[in-house]
């Protein structure tokens, strides 16, 4: 295992078939560990819409020394948790337990990870609790119209396509499909392991070494993304069965090595991020009283990004509230942010960013996935250096480039009717 550079707060090392690892140490007993794959849905090609995810539930289901119930009964049966997530660009397993059973926990991800066997009868099973979820999450408006919304920005690209799958695709899946798409996307140069807490580094280099440190087939050809380049801006409406109406609108935005990247987080946590101060929250509920929920979200890619304002309303209310958003984007691209405005917006995310990383499990996620991408981690100094930069003058060249509302794809989800609440 070779060192890489370290700094006050982080520790990286690189194992001899290429496996990155970045450790923090945290004063508190719990530890968490994750295995980072650089590789999802966009990586499927069309048959394999959905696969992915499938692997990522099919991986728990037995290995060459265990069956699916002690892959979970070796860390759930000491109070700690298993657990995994796929998302567009990444695949992660992970676990959190007290600090005695690192050893044990990293040796289990070992072999889930690397010696899973898919069993046939498994496979037939599994395929059918993720069709169940595919439908549960279809009766789900709020969370429906972001996965619609995807497929309208980038149609006709793999991240235009859902994380679960198509139901149809998911039931074809063999066991040559999983071992298939491994081969291609688990390169060991796509692996971060990344471990938050009170562990010396000296004992994870030990431990990581001696389980992950293997020999990995590695497919000749490196899969390559394809990358995103032709958005259109769409609007469509959808009449349907729901209470509410729930409208969802923005813009293709900016990658993960965009130098507007911060610029547009700082503009998304002051127009509709978690605070109840947010513009959004205050123009929209707080002073007209027209929604529980508003929010916007940013989420940069490899490649793209895309942002987005999501908000449910009752149908009268709905054209008012477009419009009030309209007239809040209207303000952030005429008029170049006052000093003041702009010293509060950036300590608000200043402080977001560390309240984030009070939440160890959270770091541990984010500083994997960020050496994953960049192969380095700012600290949150370095972080809030890069926020102090920020002018009022790439603000507003960052709204009138992403806020154009000329330039928004816009989906509605309207309601079929207008209901009170004597009518429930």
């Amino acid at each position: 295992m070779h060192p890489m550079k370290t700094n006050p707060e982080y520790n990286y090392a690189e194992l001899s078939n290429g496996i990155r690892l970045i450790h923090k140490s945290s004063g508190t007993p719990i530890v968490h560990l994750g295995f980072f794959i650089d590789a999802g849905s966009r990586d499927e090609t069309d048959k394999e819409h959905g696969l992915a995810h499938f692997i990522e539930h099919v991986v728990f289901k037995g290995t060459k020394k265990r069956k699916s119930y002690q892959i979970f009964n070796c860390i759930e049966n000491v109070g700690g948790d298993l657990n995994a997530f796929t998302t567009k660009e990444d695949t992660c397993i992970h676990a959190s337990f007290t600090k005695e059973y690192f050893e044990k926990a990293a040796e289990l991800i070992a072999d889930v990870a690397f010696n899973s066997v898919f069993p046939e009868k498994e496979l037939a099973k599994e395929k059918d609790i993720i069709v169940d979820e595919i439908f549960y999450y279809k009766d789900i408006p709020e969370e429906l119209i972001f996965d619609e919304f995807e497929e309208m920005v980038f149609a006709g690209h793999p991240l235009g396509r859902n994380i679960l799958g198509d139901p149809n695709k998911i039931q074809k899946f063999t066991k040559t499909d999983i071992d298939n798409f491994i081969y291609k996307n688990y390169r060991p140069q796509n692996i971060v392991i990344s471990v938050v807490g009170d562990i010396e580094f000296a004992k994870v280099v030990r431990i990581i070494k001696k389980y992950y440190d293997i020999v990995l087939p590695v497919s000749g050809k490196l899969n390559k993304r394809k990358l995103f380049d032709s958005y259109k801006p769409v609007k469509k409406t959808i009449p349907k069965k729901i209470f509410q109406s729930h409208c969802i609108m923005g813009n293709a935005a900016y990658s993960h090595f965009n130098k507007h990247k911060i610029g547009l987080t700082l503009l998304n946590n002051l127009l509709g991020g978690p605070a109840s101060n947010a513009l959004l929250n205050m123009s929209v509920r707080e002073k007209h009283g027209l929604t529980y929920n508003i929010e916007s979200n940013y989420a940069p890619f490899y490649d793209t990004g895309i942002f987005s304002i999501y908000v449910s309303a009752d149908n009268d209310s709905l054209d008012k509230t477009l419009q009030i958003i309209n007239k809040d984007l209207k303000k952030l691209r005429d008029q170049k942010m006052g000093s003041l405005q702009l010293t509060r917006a950036k300590k608000q995310l200043s402080g977001n960013l560390a309240l984030s990383f009070e939440s160890k499990i959270a770091e541990m996620f984010s500083i994997g996935k960020t050496f994953m991408i960049f192969n380095q981690v700012d600290t949150i100094e370095d972080i809030n250096k890069k926020i102090e930069r920020i002018t009022s003058e790439e603000l507003l060249e960052i709204s009138n480039e992403i806020f154009d509302v000329n330039r928004f794809t816009q989906l509605i989800y309207q309601s079929n009717g207008s209901y009170r609440t004597d009518d429930i």
